[in-house]
Formats: structure tokens, sequence, C-alpha cells
């Protein structure tokens, strides 16, 4: 082998180990990059995990929400009827209200003509009693005369 031939695969193989070197740092680099994607990775993974667990936690209190709200359905409800239940009694009470008052003037008007008939009996009475009173006068006086 010739010198020449020899600088030339000694050129070659320099070359090559270049080449090996670059192709080293090259896949180190992509190695690096490919850490960084994993740890990235890892990192979406996590995160990924969190999200699912807001979310869970998030269709538990909406849960809750739905239920709370159906409870205060049910005491609308209840309310709604108990209204329903009051007004049905005011009206009732109106009713009977309107039944007293109608007896109150009834009765008003009964003691007006109760006491009128009173007080005409009082006057009559005192009337009977002076002429009781002039009977007596009379009559004692006649009596006196008889004797």
């Amino acid at each position: 082998m010739a010198n020449g031939e020899f600088q030339i695969i000694l050129e070659k193989l320099t070359n090559l180990e270049e080449g090996q070197s670059q192709l080293i740092e090259r896949v180190d680099l992509l190695e690096k990059g490919q850490k960084r994607l994993e740890e990235g990775q890892n990192q979406l993974i996590e995160r990924v995990g969190l999200l699912e667990k807001g979310q869970n936690q998030l269709i538990e209190r909406v849960g809750l929400l739905e239920k709370g709200q159906n409870q205060l359905i049910e005491r609308v409800d209840l309310l709604e009827k108990g209204q329903r239940r009051l007004e049905e009694d005011q009206r009732e009470i109106r009713k009977s209200l309107d039944a007293v008052i109608e007896q109150t003037a009834v009765i008003i008007e009964f003691r007006e003509e109760t006491n009128k008939k009173l007080d005409t009996l009082i006057e009559e009475n005192e009337i009977f009693k002076e002429i009781t009173g002039r009977h007596e006068v009379d009559i004692r006086r006649l009596k006196k005369y008889v004797i």
C-alpha cells in the first residue's frame, strides 16, 4: 500500500471518526431532546391527572348543587301548598266574618229596639207610679172621711 493510498484511507478514517463524533453529538442532542419531551409528557400526564381530579370534584359539586336544587324545589312546593291552604282558610274566615257582621247588625238593631221599648216601659212605669201615688193619696183622704 502506498503512502498516497494510506493517506486517503487515513483521511477517510478521520472523516468517519468526525462523522461518528458528529453523529454521537447529534444522538446526545436527540437523547436530551427525548428526555425533555418525556419530562414534558410526564408533566402533561400529571396535569391531565389534576384536571381529571378537578373535573371529578366539579362533577361531585354539580351533583350536590342539583340535590340542593331539588330540595329547594320540594320546599317551594310545600310552601306553595301551605300558601294555598292559608288562602282557602282566609276565604272561610272572611265568610265567617261577613256572617258575624250581619249578626252584629241584627243584634244592634235588636238592642236599639229593646232599649226604646225599655225606655217606654220606664216612662210608663213612672206614670203608673204617679197615678198610683195620687190614688194612694185619694184613698187615704177618703179613709180619713170614713173613719
